[in-house]
């Protein structure tokens, strides 16, 4: 099976030997799934940490495949997936939790959000997708608790040998202060997509649609970060970009009903946890999103 050598590599990084072993098995995945739901295979996408392809039922019906590395993350899309009944996002169609595999509705025509040239229409797409998607926190369910992710801050000096290594000693003294701040006095939680932004929303006949849904219980503030650092590998290079997240922060508080300053400083916080996961071992990586915490270190709210 011929896979782009970045894919395999990034599933070597994230899985380990777990991810080794499933890169081996993905040709006999790819045949049971063809067999379980008579599919006729078509090209995959870009491929980033789980396999995706076009493929056609025998019903003529266009549908899009995805087969992952069995852990969390991808346990928490599907859960999501099926809660949401296609309610704001992609409809899940077919499923088999044991090999980490699904079938869900192809979007026509399927054009990702960052085509809209215009970003204060696309921010204000953003936020009817955010309102659209948002439930209650249901109990019971294996989705992600946003104060996990939020824990692997505190890795950030152990791994500098107590300093901020990379990362501006201002910036994480502040976000420090900020998280549990932030968790405390947010006033509810709620499940939420977790990872939207410019190339997770995508039009369709049913309008504006998510997909990749991270699965996230947590502050729904916290769905805004994401999207003020996006859409890479750009953004934060522009000569507007300061300009452009204070615009971007303007319509998520009149839309949201948030204020200016949470919104901002979930972006920082996501920013550098953003940073902190690009990070390698050597302390090198994290570029983009450390450039996007300065961005929105400068915005004026």
């Amino acid at each position: 099976m011929d896979l782009p050598g970045e894919f395999s590599e990034n599933i070597r990084a994230a899985f380990g030997a777990k991810g080794e072993q499933w890169l081996l098995d993905l040709p006999e995945l790819l045949e049971e799934a063809v067999c379980r739901w008579q599919l006729t295979i078509g090209h995959a996408m870009q491929l980033s940490y789980n396999y995706v392809c076009l493929a056609e039922r025998a019903d003529k019906s266009q549908v899009v495949l995805k087969i992952g590395v069995p852990h969390r993350e991808f346990t928490s899309e599907l859960s999501m997936l099926r809660f949401l009944n296609g309610r704001g996002c992609v409809r899940l169609l077919e499923s088999n939790d044991e090999k980490s595999m699904f079938l869900m509705e192809r979007l026509l025509p399927g054009n990702m959000l960052v085509s809209e040239e215009n970003d204060e229409i696309r921010t204000s797409i953003a936020c009817d997708v955010m309102i659209n998607l948002w439930r209650p926190a249901p109990s019971g369910l294996p989705f992600i608790q946003l104060s996990d992710w939020f824990a692997e801050i505190e890795k950030i000096r152990p791994k500098f040998g107590g300093s901020t290594g990379p990362f501006p000693a201002k910036i994480i003294e502040r976000i420090e202060k900020l998280i549990p701040e932030l968790f405390q006095n947010s006033d509810h939680t709620a499940l939420i997509h977790g990872d939207l932004h410019h190339f997770n929303i995508l039009s369709s006949e049913r309008g504006w649609l998510a997909i990749d849904p991270k699965g996230v219980i947590g502050p729904p503030e916290y769905e805004c970060g994401p999207f003020l650092i996006n859409p890479i590998p750009d953004f934060p290079y522009s000569l507007h970009a300061v300009r452009q997240t204070e615009k971007r922060i303007a319509i998520m508080s009149e839309k949201l009903g948030f204020s200016r300053e949470i919104i901002r400083d979930w972006g920082l916080c996501h920013a550098i946890l953003s940073a902190w996961w690009d990070t390698r071992d050597d302390g090198t990586g994290g570029e983009y999103s450390l450039a996007c915490a300065d961005v929105i270190m400068k915005a004026q709210v």
